[in-house]
């Protein structure tokens, strides 16, 4: 799941090579935290939060075919 979301989070950033995705685990649900260059926030965020909020989606039907828990932060 963390190469698909590096894949989809690189595809929509200018600076690719300044993505990091951390993974963690926190009361049974996996937790990635995305960091990007400064520039590229807004990219990621888009207008209104609707891209993190359907990355977050993409990433929710990922995870339950797997059935898991997941959360995508984005962070400053």
């Amino acid at each position: 799941m963390k190469d698909v979301l590096i894949y989809i989070i690189q595809s929509l950033v200018e600076f690719p090579d300044q993505v990091t995705v951390t993974e963690s685990e926190k009361d049974g649900e996996i937790v990635f935290e995305v960091r990007v260059a400064q520039s590229d926030m807004g990219k990621i965020i888009g207008r209104q939060g609707r891209i993190a909020k359907a990355i977050r989606t993409l990433m929710k039907a990922a995870a339950s075919r797997e059935n898991a828990r997941v959360n995508v932060v984005i962070a400053e």
